[in-house]
């Protein structure tokens, strides 16, 4: 059930793309394209919340002549016809080694256009998108794909952090919007460099990172530690993170070290943590090179018994299979899938039916379902969509980024309110822990054992 929240205020958002007096902003141009990593920030004002629900109200814009709206929206209006559906992209990774993150988003976001019916306004919602992959190169590619097509009204999307930072500029430059279910790297959300048009319903790294460090050293009573990246921002801002949380605690980082994306021989790496007899590895990667540091960790001397914490990019049963035996009793930080709505049982529920599945893929897909229910709940906001005498749906492109960061909502993983700078999640963490069983069956452990 999408909730429709009254939300008083304009955000004055303002990106200098030109004049825009037609029905549809023509494509984005390769020079277009190419300048958009220069796009300036601009914050948005103060947005007060409020509690009132709503109903979608369409008004009608002039006709200027036959088959002709004048918009006058800053960014531009996206037209659908009245027997056309509202078209919604994802951007997720959906091969390769992380294509367990990508599918798991996609299924929740499918499961809360399910939940809706399959329309919204009236109009059927048609969803599709393009493989991000989990790299720079990745998210540019989609996202330049995305803007040619003159459809797409908002997109879903990134998983990793790495294709975010890429795509977002390039998406906030042809005036659409995009809203993330599992992008956690903290400087997309930093007042410096977050673009407009770039949002996330996912938790900030700097509070896994935090959590990973005080479960580390408080409840294992851990006080020397090593960690390991693979050179994305994802992996090395929660690196990062923990250790400079680990050593205010008053632990010793004892190495950081960093692996290669398609390393698969690690222990040249794992040679040289082990000389500073760490008590604990932190490895806050995805599931190739993760698998890689976990089936080899035992194999070098003096990491024989060294505890291993992980991240939830490694959440997942492609990473206890990549593992084998070693990940019997290893951890990880994650969301807390305890703490989350009532909806969130019937929301798996329904996962699991759909794509006949024995457990999740990975932690984000109630994060996507949120991710795709702030979407819907934007698109019926009053002034956002216009409609004109024969029918045809006019989506504002400015109006529908100012609905999106003045959500304050309840979602299933909490409360879902944006700041200025597009952090709309309620972080809500725990830790988890590997069993025996867990490995036979090849499914992930539900209940935390430990949260802050």
């Amino acid at each position: 059930m999408i909730l429709l929240v009254l939300v008083v205020g304009v955000v004055g958002m303002t990106l200098a793309l030109g004049s825009n007096n037609s029905t549809r902003t023509p494509a984005p141009t390769l020079a277009a394209i190419a300048n958009t990593l220069s796009i300036p920030t601009q914050l948005p004002p103060t947005r007060p919340s409020a509690s009132a629900t709503i109903q979608p109200t369409l008004t009608t814009l002039p006709i200027a002549g036959p088959g002709k709206v004048q918009c006058t929206d800053k960014l531009g209006c996206i037209d659908i016809g009245a027997n056309e559906p509202i078209h919604i992209a994802y951007a997720f990774v959906t091969s390769g080694g992380a294509s367990t993150l990508g599918l798991d988003t996609k299924y929740g976001a499918e499961i809360a256009i399910d939940d809706a019916g399959g329309k919204v306004l009236g109009h059927a919602i048609k969803f599709d998108g393009q493989d991000s992959g989990c790299s720079a190169q990745g998210g540019q590619t989609v996202a330049t794909k995305i803007v040619a097509d003159r459809t797409v009204v908002a997109v879903i999307g990134t998983n990793c952090s790495s294709a975010a930072r890429a795509a977002a500029p390039i998406l906030t430059q042809s005036g659409l919007t995009m809203i993330s279910p599992s992008n956690t790297a903290p400087d997309l959300t930093d007042p410096v460099r977050h673009v407009p048009g770039y949002f996330r319903v996912s938790f900030n790294d700097k509070f896994q990172g935090r959590v990973a460090a005080q479960f580390a050293f408080s409840q294992l009573k851990i006080t020397r530690a090593a960690t390991i990246n693979d050179g994305s921002i994802y992996t090395q801002s929660l690196a990062n993170v923990f250790a400079d949380t680990f050593k205010q605690l008053g632990g010793t980082i004892t190495a950081q070290e960093a692996v290669n994306v398609g390393d698969k021989d690690v222990k040249p790496v794992l040679a040289r943590i082990a000389t500073g007899k760490p008590q604990l590895v932190y490895f806050p990667i995805f599931v190739a090179e993760g698998g890689a540091i976990c089936s080899q960790i035992r194999d070098v001397p003096g990491l024989e018994q060294t505890v291993m914490v992980g991240a939830n990019g490694i959440f997942s049963p492609d990473f206890l299979k990549a593992c084998g035996k070693n990940v019997i009793g290893m951890y990880w930080s994650s969301p807390n899938f305890s703490a989350f709505g009532s909806g969130y049982q019937k929301l798996v529920n329904a996962y699991l039916r759909k794509y006949n599945l024995r457990g999740t893929l990975a932690p984000f897909h109630a994060h996507a379902y949120d991710a795709m229910n702030v979407v819907l709940t934007a698109l019926q906001k009053p002034g956002v969509v216009v409609k004109d005498g024969d029918g045809t749906l006019h989506v504002q492109k400015q109006a529908l980024r100012d609905a999106i960061a003045a959500t304050d909502m309840q979602g299933i993983t909490g409360h879902i309110k944006c700041d200025p700078n597009g952090d709309c999640g309620d972080p809500k963490f725990a830790i988890y822990q590997a069993t025996a069983d867990n490995f036979a069956r090849l499914q992930m452990p539900a209940s935390p054992i430990w949260q802050p």
